[in-house]
């Protein structure tokens, strides 16, 4: 299988590189054209959309995985064409020409397109109503997918951490180890979903005898606050040995912490019908936890 990667770079996409790596050749695209590790790479610029085109022509990929986009959900209020482009028009020429040449096409969305007023897990169904511009281009972006017309598979996921790049579980450990005391969130509730978690699970779909299109819900299971996530890290964080001492987490809410963009109070997605139509079952996020935090060394731990 020869596979090109879409953002490479980031969270997702570095673990993408490895959860992919067994299937085949994997042709690896960044915007600057280098990955993580310093080493070269195809480039692939989103806010270029119109050259994506001759990039696939070029790889003649069997499938394409596109985990770029702009995330940055407070800066996207003010740079709404940026945003547009990387998260809407891009998606839309990968889309487009995926479908001209039967190829499918793995796309990743966002809570973001839910206003999150709901009382129970979102289905991919449910009506969608993205509060600010990120979700209003992501959005876009998995209308942009549909319309082409061809085999996709549009995961939409939440609250997306690592051991690496930067991420709410990275911020929380770096700033638990400088204070004392920390002030969470604890009225927007969620589900913490590790890219590893989705990274596996989209090698596993693509290796599904299925010939499954659609969109589907990736997340962990269950629920929590960002402030029961950041305890949950700390606990997991002194019992590694990765923090000798952890802060007092308090909760505040979202009007104590304001922000140009508003989030969706309600993140909570059902991803019963991603389990049941790929035969998959889901960890719970305490688990998916575990997973990453057994990855970080130990406080004192020397590195190569």
């Amino acid at each position: 299988m020869n596979v090109l990667l879409f953002g490479a770079n980031g969270q997702l996409g570095q673990e993408l590189l490895r959860a992919l790596a067994p299937l085949g050749t994997v042709t690896a695209t960044t915007r600057s054209g280098s990955l993580a590790d310093g080493s070269s790479c195809d480039v692939a610029d989103f806010n270029q959309p119109a050259t994506l085109a001759a990039l696939m022509d070029r790889v003649q990929p069997d499938v394409v995985v596109n985990a770029a986009a702009y995330t940055a959900v407070d800066r996207a209020e003010e740079d709404r064409d940026a945003a547009w482009r990387a998260n809407a028009d891009a998606p839309g020429v990968i889309a487009r020409w995926c479908a001209a040449a039967g190829v499918p096409l793995v796309h990743y969305s966002t809570d973001y397109v839910f206003d999150g007023q709901g009382t129970r897990a979102y289905l991919e169904d449910d009506a969608t109503a993205p509060l600010g511009v990120y979700g209003q281009s992501k959005l876009a972006g998995e209308d942009a997918v549909r319309a082409a017309g061809g085999r996709h598979l549009i995961f939409r996921t939440a609250w997306v951490y690592a051991s690496h790049s930067a991420n709410f579980l990275r911020t929380m450990l770096r700033v638990g180890a400088e204070r004392e005391v920390l002030r969470v969130v604890a009225d927007q509730v969620g589900t913490p979903t590790p890219a590893a978690l989705i990274a596996d699970v989209t090698a596993q779909v693509l290796q599904h005898p299925g010939r499954l299109s659609g969109t589907w819900h990736l997340t962990a299971s269950g629920q929590t606050s960002w402030h029961g996530f950041a305890e949950a890290i700390f606990a997991q964080a002194q019992a590694g040995g990765v923090l000798a001492r952890v802060p007092v987490v308090e909760a505040i809410s979202t009007a104590d912490y304001p922000t140009p963009a508003k989030r969706p109070a309600w993140s909570v997605l059902d991803n019963g019908r991603l389990q049941q139509d790929f035969g998959l079952q889901l960890p719970s996020w305490q688990d998916g936890l575990k997973q990453v935090m057994a990855g970080i060394a130990p406080a004192g731990t020397a590195t190569r």
